[in-house]
């Protein structure tokens, strides 16, 4: 599968709260390392601030298979207004099930049923860059790992010019939609600018909380390095 990142390409955030600064974003490719005999991407997002009534600190670390883009591990740490929710899963596309973890280092002997292509919500980020974005369409894939949770739907809204730390640049806006808790919740209302080039660069994101929102703004960006399992 050809994407647009390489291994080390790195975004940096500045995080509000409204209108106030209150932290940090990240995404980067971490690397690429072997799962059940397969070469995944290793990727995460983080979001890390908030004020003295509420904290927000997410961590989503994504495996996903070079060839496919399958999801093969999931891991997800979540601290939001004081609610804090730590999961990690094991994702088989060849079996289309997937396995949580139930206590520290204890998993479920029952797998539970899944999909053929799996995306969980760290790589749903990456995945979004690769797809053929036109404005007024609507996009639907059940490729979310939990079957409950699908379709996950892509709208595409407008492209405009938007000015970000990083400096001022051509994007396309977007409202990602999954049937979870968190920031692509129905209820959040999730916009993401991505870069109107085929980097497709995550410029902007804004998602509501249930008290105001909390918004991303692109304030640094790391290209990262060629690498020979890009496809």
């Amino acid at each position: 599968m050809v994407v647009p990142w390489r291994v080390g390409e790195r975004a940096e955030y500045d995080v509000r709260f409204t209108s106030a600064r209150v932290g940090t974003g990240s995404m980067e490719v971490m690397g690429i390392v072997p799962i059940r005999g397969r070469n995944a991407w290793h990727t995460q997002f983080r979001i890390k601030g908030g004020t003295f009534f509420y904290k927000v600190n997410d961590l989503f670390e994504s495996w996903s298979d070079v060839a496919s883009f399958s999801a093969l591990r999931f891991h997800s740490d979540q601290e939001e207004g004081g609610n804090d929710r730590e999961k990690k899963y094991e994702i088989f596309p060849d079996r289309a099930v997937y396995v949580e973890e139930t206590g520290k280092g204890e998993w479920a002997t029952k797998e539970q049923p899944s999909v053929s292509e799996p995306l969980d919500d760290g790589s749903f980020l990456y995945f979004i860059r690769t797809v053929p974005l036109e404005v007024g369409q609507t996009y639907t894939f059940d490729r979310y790992f939990r079957p409950d949770r699908n379709p996950v739907t892509i709208k595409v809204l407008r492209k405009e010019r938007v000015k970000v730390p990083a400096g001022e640049f051509d994007a396309i806006v977007i409202q990602p939609i999954i049937k979870t808790k968190g920031i692509f919740s129905q209820e959040g209302e999730a916009q993401v600018w991505l870069s109107d080039d085929p980097s497709r660069i995550m410029l902007q994101m804004k998602s509501k909380l249930k008290i105001g929102s909390i918004n991303l703004y692109l304030k640094s960006y790391r290209p990262g390095t060629p690498t020979t399992r890009s496809r």
